[in-house]
């Protein structure tokens, strides 16, 4: 497991019965996690800034006891986040992913040449953001205006101004790079467990998720850096993402692992969800 650490802005309080509390900015969330199925002998009962509760049919909202700033940024290593609480639970930042933003910066800035980075299912930018402020010329895409815009404004917040912005179905948009004949250096992938595509089309990531990647590497260049698949879909774990990497990409060096955050009460790891990662050092 990699554990995403150098938070300062950031950080997993406690977690119990299906539920973590997190101190995001100065504020604190508590909303359900799927991975805590555990209790403690300490349980969360401390009142908290914004509260995400499900009701019996699964919907949710969130419950606010203070005003929140319309505009919460918080930091990482001189790279700012925009969190905006949102449907779903979501808070517009995965912060364990900073586990690969810190490997693909690096990447990028070693590389010593220009590198295309293709950023598909790429929600609100982070990922976009830090390859670009190491240097890549993004090409981020998401289905979502809405998160679209989101990563409009993370760009903003870190001055960025190299990465182009395609609202799209993730395939689509691949199958007509495939036939104009782009080519990307770099792939980050991190499509979700279900969806629906603007014509009803579903997606379902373990009926569908080889044969995207089988498509996406039609689009990798010739001297690649590297690819990466995250998921977040219980139950799959980091070796099936792994050796679909293997299956459908020559080449390269593959490690696989989850990523997981500290949690400070506990002392414990909260598992976030699993990478595989194929990184290239002369090409294929």
């Amino acid at each position: 497991m990699k554990i995403a650490t150098d938070w300062a802005e950031y950080k997993v309080i406690s977690t119990a019965a299906g539920e973590k509390l997190e101190n995001i900015g100065g504020y604190t969330f508590l909303r359900p996690d799927p991975q805590v199925i555990w209790n403690t002998d300490k349980p969360i009962k401390q009142k908290v800034d914004a509260k995400y509760t499900r009701t019996e049919n699964k919907s949710g909202g969130w419950e606010f006891s203070k005003k929140m700033p319309k505009n919460l940024v918080i930091s990482r290593k001189n790279v700012r986040f925009y969190i905006q609480p949102m449907n779903f639970k979501h808070i517009c930042l995965f912060p364990e992913q900073a586990v690969n933003w810190d490997l693909m910066a690096d990447l990028i800035k070693q590389a010593g040449r220009p590198i295309k980075v293709l950023n598909l299912f790429a929600y609100t930018g982070a990922a976009s953001v830090v390859c670009a402020l190491a240097g890549a010329q993004v090409t981020h895409v998401d289905a979502a205006k809405s998160m679209v815009e989101i990563a409009k404004t993370n760009a903003q917040l870190n001055g960025v101004d190299n990465i182009r912005y395609i609202v799209d179905d993730c395939i689509k948009f691949v199958e007509r790079e495939i036939r104009r004949g782009n080519f990307y250096d770099a792939i980050i992938m991190d499509p979700p467990s279900f969806g629906r595509g603007p014509k009803g089309e579903t997606w379902k990531i373990e009926e569908n998720i080889f044969e995207f990647v089988k498509l996406v590497s039609k689009v990798l260049s010739k001297t690649p850096l590297f690819v990466l698949i995250n998921s977040y879909t219980t139950g799959l774990q980091p070796s099936v993402m792994g050796n679909i990497l293997n299956a459908t990409i020559s080449g390269g060096e593959l490690d696989c692992y989850e990523v997981g955050l500290p949690t400070k009460q506990e002392g414990i790891v909260l598992p976030c969800g699993c990478s595989a990662i194929k990184i290239f050092k002369e090409g294929r």
